[in-house]
């Protein structure tokens, strides 16, 4: 049994979408309807589904971020170095207003994408091509490679990066951090990572950690991207202030830093800045 998740916030068009899904393909389970981005990845992480329809503009968590959550906390597989019978991850479509030219990076970068309001031959297009991409699943061996997920994985880094439109914002050279009532002008080279922590960003150095008002997203284009590196959706770290990365036996892949005592953990949507390592 084929099984999905829909994350729509408007509950008439979830359920006018859980009709069409069930008109188009009868033998689709819809196992939860989320109301949120928060929701859809408790309800995915508890449930497990094969198939993830993600409305991208919702309360709380986007679609996209949701999706990036997803991912990051879904159970490694035996090629990530976890167990041999963790799901592989879910399929993602996207369901979107947005215009035909902003559909051209879901039709690079997504699984799959539905514009609102959706069309039953575009619908019916979908489902095929999301049953065609899970038999092979049926089929593979519990050993499965892990090329697949990789590309899914590539899909989702390729949506998640930074917007260039526009002028390139100036390169950040020094950072204006608060610690109490007192502003310290810290190099960048400093730095030894950024770390999510509410509306704020910690900025950690060998000797302080400060915090600055501004978010991950923002912050990211104004790094230069060969020094510094995101490895979770919530952590950037100085590549040069890496000692090791390990495996450890839950398969999640920790990075122990030249300047710093904490353990960093790496998303599977960054691991494969490590694959040499």
């Amino acid at each position: 049994m084929t099984t999905a998740l829909i994350a729509e916030d408007e509950p008439l068009l979830a359920q006018a979408l859980r009709d069409e899904l069930q008109a188009a393909w009868p033998a689709l389970e819809i196992v939860a309807i989320a109301t949120d981005g928060d929701e859809a990845v408790e309800q995915a992480m508890a449930l497990r589904p094969d198939l993830l329809f993600l409305d991208i503009r919702m309360p709380g968590r986007s679609g996209l971020e949701a999706a990036e959550a997803i991912v990051e906390d879904w159970p490694a597989a035996a090629a990530d170095g976890g167990a041999a019978d963790a799901p592989p991850l879910p399929l993602i479509v996207f369901v979107t207003a947005y215009d035909h030219y902003a559909l051209q990076a879901f039709e690079r970068a997504a699984v799959d994408y539905l514009q609102k309001p959706v069309q039953p031959a575009r619908l019916a297009a979908c489902c095929s091509r999301l049953r065609g991409l899970l038999a092979p699943r049926a089929a593979a061996s519990p050993a499965r490679p892990g090329s697949e997920d990789a590309e899914l994985l590539a899909r989702l880094r390729s949506l998640l990066a930074p917007a260039t439109a526009g002028p390139a914002p100036t390169p950040l050279r020094v950072i204006q951090a608060s610690v109490g009532n007192t502003l310290h002008m810290l190099p960048l080279d400093e730095v030894v990572y950024f770390e999510a922590a509410d509306k704020y960003l910690r900025v950690l150095t060998a000797e302080r950690e400060a915090l600055i008002r501004t978010s991950m997203r923002d912050l990211l284009p104004q790094l230069p991207a060969d020094r510094f590196w995101q490895i979770h959706r919530g952590t950037v770290v100085r590549a040069d202030a890496i000692a090791t990365a390990v495996r450890d036996e839950s398969g999640k892949l920790r990075l122990t830093l030249r300047e710093r005592p904490e353990r960093l953990t790496v998303s599977r949507l960054y691991a494969h800045r490590f694959r040499g390592m």
